[in-house]
């Protein structure tokens, strides 16, 4: 996802501007770009590459109202003229997400005399806004977006008005004293506020230094809901570590810690979640999970919980397919967004919504989207993650699906008291679990140093290892650009073993369960093709070490909480994988953090 900011107040725009976009540089972007009003005119300065580059290029200006933007490339290739802000007239645009008939609009604004310099699809938005403008930025903008099929979160400058809109693409308005800002994620603009506006779609905020205004896309004024972020603004920083990554894998015990805070009492056996009620539970026979990527690996862990703990039928939906499937979800649809704003998610809990029965979000960021789409949301408090690759949310995400599956297994009558206290406080154990896995990693590295040069490597588990196997792969193909697969164990004979061979090493999550002995066979089918195995079992098991290359352990817990620590060691396996080979860690090409087009 591309990134904006703005900021109309007091002080001088553009170190503000850029600031705020290397806050967002964890998104990845190819170009950046700002627009500030100074002196009776515009001045635009921008350029393909990092912001840096940019900031290297430009002039002191002392205007005190802007807008910038970080790219990523959709229409138009990667390059200063296709990078934004893009100018028509006394107007200039900054846009995230995609103008679907722009091609149309381009055609007629050209009959109309209009050029284009570019190959984007913004171009034709601020030729739009040019052409509707007379003297009221709010109307020329309103008329230009009526006319707009597609997605947008945009920031329109001109002279010192500065107008912001937005439609499936998430945009938020910073309050300050005598100055007001925009962004399209909290981080951009933490450092200078933690008073926060959330825009709703079909929303227009018109941003003065001494006030805002919100208008619907009739020009009928609109009240909003202030918010105050409680995220600690040092957990934006690096903190002395190489990495966010690394640094967001060792924030799991303390994101975990929050995600429990209040909602569970081991001496009652008991949890509790805002806006839930146990009767709610007991109408509820089947389970849809709608997610994408790492969110859907965990809703895929959920999976095997709900049905385990709670004896609730649960589906898996990836987002994007679920739209068309034609299949009718469950009478409880969960969807799981780190970021709220996951545009495919929110396509097909919207579609899911039309079948009736009840929605819920799992998610990281209070006012998103999706908490405004579904009847409850329950939030990670993850606090802010900054590399792209997901660890510190994943594993929330985790935290929130335990407590789920656990407070619907006692709503449904089959978790009994005695149970829910003992895994209570198993749970409340795994964070300082995870603290001991970290104080051990590294004998992961060295591992992940061993194997760094591999083409393709395997990650294999069963039952409730599965789902953590495919996030491994996941991560470090995501990161280290290694080819690599998650399997289910029993799978391999039917296809994967054409695959393995002495080059191709297998990471085994072989924890204690019920499919121990059978995932020792897998193994062994494994040897048998002279692969190198790393397998990851807990602490207590000395059988292991007959049929394997490597071991890594785990500190011992109750077996439905295990896939938790295995987490922990494929995410430090993949870290320091994509570190020996030396690849942009935070920035992995061609992904972003929060995918807000479909």
């Amino acid at each position: 996802m591309c990134g904006i900011v703005g900021y109309n107040g007091t002080r001088k725009a553009v170190p503000i501007l850029i600031d705020s976009l290397k806050r967002l540089e964890y998104r990845g972007y190819d170009s950046a770009g700002i627009a500030i009003f100074n002196e009776g005119k515009v001045e635009v300065h921008k350029d393909e590459g990092k912001i840096a580059s940019l900031e290297k290029t430009l002039p002191d200006i002392p205007g005190n109202v802007g807008i910038g933007h970080t790219r990523w490339a959709t229409h138009g290739r990667p390059n200063k003229v296709n990078a934004h802000p893009h100018t028509s007239g006394n107007i200039s645009v900054v846009h995230n997400g995609i103008i679907e008939n722009y091609q149309q609009l381009r055609e007629k604004l050209t009959r109309s005399g209009y050029q284009f310099s570019s190959e984007t699809d913004t171009e034709a938005l601020a030729h739009l806004v040019n052409h509707y403008y007379k003297n009221d930025l709010v109307d020329a903008v309103i008329l230009a977006l009526n006319d707009i099929k597609g997605s947008y979160a945009i920031a329109v400058l001109c002279g010192n008005q500065l107008v912001a809109a937005r439609k499936d693409s998430p945009l938020v308005i910073g309050v300050g004293e005598n100055e007001n800002f925009i962004a399209s994620d909290i981080p951009a603009i933490l450092k200078y506020t933690r008073k926060m506006i959330f825009l709703d779609d079909m929303e227009i905020a018109y941003v003065a230094p001494d006030k805002i205004s919100f208008f619907d896309t009739s020009k009928r004024p609109i009240e909003k809901t202030m918010k105050v972020i409680d995220w600690d603004m040092e957990a934006a920083e690096k903190s002395g570590y190489e990495h966010f990554m690394l640094k967001e894998i060792h924030e799991q015990p303390k994101a975990l810690h929050e995600t429990f805070a209040g909602r569970i009492s081991e001496l009652e056996g008991a949890i509790a979640f805002d806006g839930l009620k146990e009767e709610q539970v007991r109408d509820i026979n089947r389970i849809s999970i709608i997610a994408c990527g790492t969110s859907y690996n965990a809703g895929l862990l959920g999976k095997y919980l709900f049905e385990q703990l709670a004896g609730i039928h649960a589906d898996v939906e990836i987002a994007s397919e679920f739209r068309y499937s034609h299949s009718s979800p469950g009478s409880l649809v969960i969807g799981i967004s780190q970021s709220g704003e996951t545009a495919d998610t929110l396509a097909a809990l919207r579609e899911a919504k039309t079948f009736g029965g009840r929605s819920l979000a799992i998610t990281n960021i209070m006012g998103s989207t999706i908490t405004r789409d579904v009847d409850n949301s329950i939030y990670m408090r993850s606090g802010p993650e900054i590399g792209v690759a997901a660890t510190k949310t994943f594993m929330s995400q985790l935290g929130v699906l335990y407590l789920l599956a656990l407070y619907f297994g006692k709503g449904k009558g089959k978790v009994s008291s005695d149970r829910m206290k003992r895994m209570l406080v198993s749970l409340r154990q795994i964070p300082a679990q995870i603290t001991r896995i970290l104080g051990n990693k590294e004998s992961i590295k060295k591992y992940a140093d061993k194997y760094s040069s591999a083409s393709d490597i395997f990650f294999i588990g069963r039952t409730l290892n599965y789902p953590i196997a495919l996030e491994g792969a996941l991560k470090l193909k995501e990161i280290s650009y290694i080819h690599a697969e998650g399997y289910a164990a029993g799978e391999l004979k039917h296809g994967p073993l054409a695959l393995i061979t002495k080059s191709t090493p297998v990471i085994a999550i072989a924890t204690k369960g019920l499919t121990y002995d059978k995932m020792v066979n897998n193994i062994k089918e494994v040897k048998a093709r002279e692969a190198p195995v790393i397998a990851i079992v807990d602490e207590k098991d000395s059988e292991i070490e007959k049929y394997v290359d490597a071991v890594i352990r785990v500190p011992a817990t109750d077996d439905i909480l295990s896939p938790m620590l295995s987490t922990v060691v494929v995410q430090l396996l993949s870290y320091y994988t994509a570190k020996a080979r030396s690849c942009p860690i935070d920035q992995p090409r061609n992904l972003a953090k929060s995918v807000t087009v479909e």
